[in-house]
Parts: C-alpha cells; structure tokens; sequence
C-alpha cells in the first residue's frame, strides 16, 4: 500500500511563489477595479488574462516537479486559548489539479471574455470581479484547514452574488443574484456548523491533524456522522443539489463567461472537492455516504427531466450542469473518490466548452437565446457548431471523447454498489445525450427562424473567443485519456496520482478500494452507457431533424406531462408557497403589530420625556447673570440644608 507523507514537510520552493498564485490575480482584481473608467476593454482584459495565466504557469511549474504533500505556512494567523489556526497552504495532489483546473480553465474563460464584454462599459468591473473570483477559488482549493476553506468558499459566493447580477439595472438579474446568495446562505450554515462540531471533537481545523486523528476512530461513529451530513449540506448547496439546486438555473442571468467559469467548471465544483478532501470523515460515515449517492444520482435524473423541455439555451445547459454535479456525488457516494474527480475534470472541459459555445451564438444572434427563434446557425458559426458537437458528443458518454470514460466510471462504481443507483445513471445517461442532441439539432440545423436583421448579422466570433473555444474542444476530445478504462489494461495516470491523498480512507476501508467488476461485466456495462447515448441521439435526431419538430409556441400547445417538465415541475412556485410567503408574511405581521406597535410606541415615550425634560430645562437657561445667582444661592442653601438635617 502506498504510504502517505504527512503535510508539514519544508517546501522546496520560496514562499513568496506560493504566495503569488493567489496574489496575482487579487492585483489584477485591484488594478481592473481601481482603474475601471480608466483603462480600456482590451487592456483591462489583458491585465486579468495575464494575472491569471502568471498563476496557471506558476501552478504548472509546481505541478510538474512535486515529489511529495507539504503545507507553507504564511504566518500565525488566530491563537485564542487552545485554538491554534494558522495561515497555511497545503500543496498536494487534489490542490495540484484543482489549481490548475481553476487558473487554466479560468485563463481561458478570461481570454473569451475580452470579446464578449468588449462593448460592455464596466467591462473593467467585470474583469476585476473575475480575477476576485480566482483569488477566492484559489485561496478554497490551497488552504491547510477549514478555516481558509471557509473563507474561499464565501468569498467565491460573494463573486457569484456579484456577477449574476452584473447588469443590475434588470430587476430580474438582481433577483436572481439574491436568491442564489441565500440559497447559498443556507447550505453555508451547515457548514459552518460542521466546521465548529470538527473543533470540538478533534480540538483542531488543521487537514493534518483531524485527518490523523478521525483515522483512529471506528467506522460508523455518531459524532463523524454528524459532521459529514453538515458538511454534505454546505456542499449541497455550493454544488446545486436537491433540494437547494434552484439557484442555479436562474443563475444564467449573468453574463455567459459568467456561467461558464463559476456555474459549470469551478465554483460549483467547490462542495465535491470539500467532500474530496475530507474523504476520510466521509470514509468513517457510511450512513451519510449512502445519502450522499441517493441524493446524487435523484438530482442527475431529476434535473435531466427538467433540461427535455427547456427552450432557452443556457438554461438547459444550466439544468445539464446541475445533472453532472449529481453524477459526481453519485461517485462520491459509492467510493468512487478519484473517479468522481476525474469527472470534475472532464466536465469543466465539455461543459464549458458548451457555455462558452452558446455565449458565441447568443453574439451572433443578438443576445437571442430561445431556441425557438435559432436553426441553420451551423453555416454561418462553423467554428462554434464543431467545437459545439465536441461537446455534446462529450457530455453524451460517446467514445473516445472524455465524458464516456468518467461517466462509465461513475456507472461502474454504482453498478457495484447499488443496481438502482446505477439504473438511474444510466436512464439519465440517455435524457442527457437526447436533450443535449436536441439543443444541437434546434440551433444548428433546419432553416433559420429569427428575423431578417438577425440573419443579416449572423457571423462568427473574434478569434479571442474560439481560440478558448478550440483549446477546451481539445481537451474535451483527449482529455478522457487521463483515465483509461481497466478491461484495456491501459494506466489510470489519474487515479494513481491521487492515491496518495486516499491512503487513510483505503486503510480504513480496504476492499472498497479494491473492488471492480470483471472484464466481461466492465464490457457489458460500457455497452449499456454507449447504447443510451447513442440512442438518445438518434432520437433527437429522429425528432427534430427528420420530422423537424419544434418546441410548443405556448401553453396550449403543450401536453400535461409536458408543461409539467417545462415549468420545472413547479418547485419554485412550491417553495415560493412553503417558505417565502409565510416568512414574508410573519414579517408584515411583526413590522405592523410588533415594530409599529409595541416597539415604536415605547421608544416614542422615551423620546417625548427626552424632549420634555429639555423644554422644561429650557426655561432655566435665561441667559440672564440675576438667574444664575439666585438658583446658585438656592442650591447653597439646599445643600446646607441637608446636611445640617443629618446632624
């Protein structure tokens, strides 16, 4: 087995260099924002485009020459008693990957923006809010304890909140960004709570020293338990699952550079890697691990339904990502730990890819995004349709591209564990090819159904958006690679790069590491998630090329079953009824009967003794020397008074 060596070793490398992946982009997010009506679109972009890549090579450098885990400790940070927290980093593998998944992903994203948001007026805002953004997801992947994890994880809740509602002068967007900010809110509180039930059992926030000490534990324990389900919570809401996904489609408000970099490859991301790097607490908590995967594999299908109906084109690629999300916590759910990584990975290259191919046709098209309103667009975008389909074919599970070797993983993974699990994987694996296949079909092919002056202005985007377009259809294609299937007896470069930061859990648990299904059954089992792809396109292709059918125009058009999909099973409109009326309710109430009431009248009788003990005092100060002298002499004479009465 291999052994793990214990963060705390010297770090090879001065710490300033650590200290200039985060540092980078904070100064592009001070330049961009001090200098915001100052500086142009183009070098505004710039400056956040290179800050960000100045990260990805430093990230780079440390990737390709790490020998061994290590903290770099910055300084100390909070000392209160028997609490100890420094500023400390933690490089190892899952932070090596996740840092250069944030800063070349988010390198790119950077890079497409400066065509997108070249118009914009504040594009220099939008660019500082960016590069805030990578700050806050670097500082969350490179802490040392919970503590910096923490304050990552707000900061980039903070930065969404920020961006969804970029253009805030639509009521709407900034409805959005308030409802994903509480949401958010909400999961963050179990978080939190874990965090503090984590101090008091183990009297530390530090990885090291929890993680050494849960290892010791039995598998099982009440109290792990507890601390697991509050940070699945926190983690349920950062990653959109049931039933605190809502945030996330309604998220699309923001600009599409927006949704691809937070809402597809990174921030929402952010609950899998906690649940990664706590592992060994997740390891010890079977019961929550069993949650884990039910609540992972009801969301992917869940959301899969709602993305069938769809007509705006980010919001079916919005209700994809929350599907995707679920397949990640299905793979966390059964063990499936690096492989659910793997899918973190694959994902961030498909889907955003994907945004990032809609935001190009919602360019050509004039910020038009029902897909009632696009077709034939292939011809006028061939850059964008062919990365487009990378993509779909992708996300769909077809081989070789990425998403069919992490997708038959996770499938693998619950195929061992749990037949249901795996059979609402695989029945999600199908809805996603078919609705995936049918955004490309409505976009791409048939005749034109936008008007005159958009046709008359369809064209291709700037090089500086499909140059990232390119670059992410490439990864999208071979990035699958990285983790090759066992029945070819190819090396899974991924997972064996990673065993290191699972040793605690494998020590605990074994045989869940070392059991896989035989060729025949990996075989059966690739076959089975081929066919649901490929049959999900097909019949996208049947539907909506062959018979060239179209979305329902309105309400009448459609079926019961199918209004219900479209108007997302009426969750919204359920919580609006459960939670928000009431509690707006119970406010109105205790603003008019408590506040205008109780409250106010009784601060009132305060303030009118204060003025009328003033009006009275007024009458004394006459300004007149004879008042003076007499009410002195008359105060000389109380005292005296007094005093001789106690003799």
């Amino acid at each position: 087995m291999q052994e793990i060596v214990l963060p705390g070793a010297n770090a090879p490398y001065s710490t300033f260099l650590y200290v200039l992946i985060p540092l980078l982009p904070f100064l592009g997010f001070l330049l961009n924002g001090l200098l915001n009506r100052k500086l142009s679109g183009t070098v505004a972009g710039l400056v956040g485009s290179a800050t960000v890549l100045g990260s990805f090579l430093i990230s780079l450098m440390l990737f390709l020459n790490f020998e061994y885990q290590y903290t770099v400790q910055l300084f100390d940070w909070i000392s209160v008693g028997s609490l100890q927290i420094p500023f400390q980093y933690q490089i190892d593998q899952l932070s090596l990957i996740m840092l250069l998944l944030v800063t070349g992903v988010g390198f790119l994203i950077h890079v497409y923006s400066i065509g997108y948001m070249h118009h914009d007026e504040n594009v220099g805002k939008f660019f500082s809010f960016l590069n805030l953004f990578i700050f806050s997801m670097l500082l969350l992947v490179m802490g040392a304890n919970f503590v910096i994890l923490f304050i990552g994880w707000e900061g980039v809740g903070l930065c969404s909140y920020l961006l969804i509602g970029f253009w805030n002068k639509n009521t709407a967007y900034n409805n959005a960004a308030k409802k994903a900010f509480i949401i958010n809110r909400i999961g963050d509180l179990g978080f939190l709570l874990g965090i503090f039930l984590i101090y008091l059992t183990f009297d530390s926030v530090q990885y090291a020293e929890v993680f050494q000490k849960a290892s010791t534990m039995q598998v099982g324990t009440g109290v792990v338990t507890a601390i697991t389900l509050l940070l699945f919570v926190g983690a349920m809401g950062k990653s959109a699952q049931l039933p605190l996904y809502t945030w996330l489609p309604d998220a699309m408000a923001g600009p599409t550079p927006v949704s691809a970099l937070i809402h597809a490859a990174t921030m929402v991301t952010a609950g899998i890697y906690m649940v990664l790097r706590a592992n060994v607490l997740f390891t010890l908590a079977p019961h929550t691990l069993e949650v884990v995967a039910i609540v992972g594999a009801a969301t992917a299908l869940f959301a899969a339904t709602i993305g069938l109906a769809q007509n705006d084109i980010k919001k079916v690629l919005a209700y994809s990502t929350v599907s995707q999300l679920g397949y990640m916590f299905l793979a966390l759910g059964v063990m499936g730990y690096s492989t659910s990584l793997f899918h973190v990975l694959t994902h961030a290259f498909f889907k955003a890819l994907m945004f990032l191919g809609a935001g190009s046709v919602i360019h050509a098209m004039s910020n038009e995004q029902d897909l009632r309103r696009m077709g034939g667009l292939r011809k006028a975008l061939p850059i964008t349709f062919f990365t487009f389909l990378i993509g779909c074919l992708a996300i769909s599970g077809i081989p070789p591209f990425s998403g069919f070797f992490s997708k038959d993983e996770i499938l693998s993974h619950a195929f061992e564990h749990n037949k249901v699990l795996w059979a609402m994987g695989l029945l999600t694996a199908f809805m996603t090819a078919f609705y995936m296949f049918r955004l490309l079909f409505l976009a791409f092919f048939g005749e034109f159904r936008g008007t005159a002056e958009q046709k008359h202005h369809l064209h291709e985007s700037p090089a500086s958006m499909t140059f990232p377009l390119i670059v992410l259809a490439i990864l999208a294609a071979v990035g699958g690679f990285m983790g090759a299937p066992m029945f070819t007896g190819g090396r899974h470069f991924l997972a064996e790069y990673l065993a290191p930061v699972f040793t605690y859990s494998q020590r605990l648990l074994p045989a869940a590491f070392n059991t896989a299904p035989d060729h025949n059954t990996e075989l059966m089992l690739m076959g089975l998630s081929v066919a649901a792809g490929v049959l999900g396109i097909v019949l996208a292709y049947v539907f909506y090329v062959v018979r060239a059918q179209r979305p329902a125009e309105d309400e009448a058009q459609r079926s019961g079953p199918e209004s219900l999909v479209y108007h997302k099973y009426y969750i919204d409109e359920l919580y609006d009824a459960v939670f928000t009326r009431p509690i707006m309710a119970l406010s109105n109430g205790l603003y008019k009967f408590v506040e205008n009431g109780i409250i106010d009248p009784v601060v009132g009788v305060f303030g009118r003794a204060v003025n009328g003990g003033g009006t009275l005092l007024r009458y004394v100060q006459t300004g007149a020397v004879e008042t003076y002298l007499i009410l002195m002499v008359v105060g000389i004479v109380l005292i005296l008074g007094l005093n001789f009465g106690r003799l």
